[in-house]
């Protein structure tokens, strides 16, 4: 990567780095095409080789650049926080808000969790384990103790992270996806879900 890609205006940079989340997420590693970055970004193909050299390089360094914003998102999740729920909602407000800048982000993550390439897989490898050690350190100071008989904690974190992944994959599909409409419905879940372990009314 050409390291003149930061002498860009911020303006130009995101609007490259939305093109390239936006075509990883919607069409994984094997099938996104550099055709569709340039076009989405509207900028020429030498432009991007330039920076880039190639697919491989715009995609290792927009999941580097999305695992090093999502880690400092996280970094406002509570460490004195030990409630599953409250730490779920503090760190989908994190992504949410990651969101705001970069739409595709959260959704170029999920995608990269199921890559089948073999180079894409190997480029990303350490990234990846350091995005997955933050998660578990968030959650890891979830407190089950105080679950009702018969509820696992592990096997209820994993119901909600598909929820949430479900949701997203869902809302992506519209048009009119905004991430503060989709933090607002994630909230809805997590809420029916405490109430339904809890025993609330």
């Amino acid at each position: 990567m050409n390291g003149k890609f930061f002498n860009l205006k911020k303006e130009k940079q995101d609007r490259m780095i939305n093109a390239a989340l936006k075509t990883f997420a919607l069409h994984g590693y094997r099938h996104a095409s550099t055709d569709d970055i340039v076009r989405e970004a509207a900028i020429s193909k030498g432009l991007l080789f330039h920076y880039f050299e190639s697919k491989l390089g715009v995609y290792t360094f927009v999941y580097d650049y999305s695992v090093r914003y999502m880690i400092l998102e996280l970094g406002n999740v509570s460490s004195q926080e030990t409630d599953l729920f409250e730490l779920i909602r503090q760190a989908e407000a994190s992504r949410m808000r990651a969101m705001r800048e970069y739409p595709y982000m959260q959704q170029f993550l999920n995608r990269s969790m199921s890559e089948d390439v073999s180079e894409a897989l190997l480029a990303v490898e350490e990234k990846r384990n350091m995005l997955l050690d933050t998660y578990e350190d968030i959650y890891g100071r979830a407190d089950y103790t105080g679950l009702p008989a018969g509820v696992e904690g592990e096997k209820l974190r994993t119901m909600m992270d598909l929820t949430v992944k479900g949701l997203m994959t869902e809302r992506f599909l519209d048009a009119s996806f905004q991430p503060e409409m989709l933090y607002r419905e994630i909230c809805s879940y997590l809420e029916m879900m405490k109430k339904l372990v809890y025993g609330q009314p």
